[in-house]
């Protein structure tokens, strides 16, 4: 979602059981970004929520796909990482391979991906979109909210 025409999302997640993947990369945004994922899924009332770490945004969609086929498979999987552009194409692959990947899991598996990956052109955009102090956007709380109101949203199909 972007922060321009964005809905104003509420939802009850009562009773949901959430997994949130998260890169290591960047830690002071993941982390911001993690910390906007708990505090929606607080708000939204959800209270089984687990925390998985993973290397780089690279990552996300294995650990995802692993998360949704597990016996134990939560109701929706948040995805979180950032990807700064650099000088090399590294930054189109990474983002491609991130962003299919995820979008592979929810579909094959019907499981809701919140995706929380930002792909920036530099770090200012990134602190811009962390939810931290002072930023402009929360893609951490953004992205845990379409989850649950996906999960919502299905729940009659």
């Amino acid at each position: 979602m972007s922060k321009e025409g964005s809905p104003t999302i509420e939802i009850d997640g009562a009773g949901l059981r959430v997994v949130i993947v998260t890169a290591s990369w960047h830690e002071k945004i993941t982390t911001a970004l993690l910390e906007g994922t708990q505090r929606a899924l607080a708000e939204a009332n959800v209270t089984d929520v687990e925390v998985v770490r993973v290397p780089g945004s690279f990552e996300l969609s294995v650990a995802a796909a692993r998360i949704a086929r597990s016996e134990h498979a939560p109701d929706a999987i948040v995805a979180l990482g950032v990807v700064i552009r650099g000088g090399t194409p590294h930054f189109d692959f990474v983002c491609t391979a991130a962003t299919d990947g995820l979008n592979r899991v929810a579909l094959e598996t019907g499981i809701p991906v919140g995706f929380g990956l930002l792909t920036c052109d530099d770090e200012q955009q990134a602190l811009e979109r962390s939810g931290m102090p002072g930023s402009s956007e929360d893609k951490g709380a953004e992205a845990a909210q379409a989850a649950i109101a996906t999960v919502r949203a299905l729940a009659d199909w």
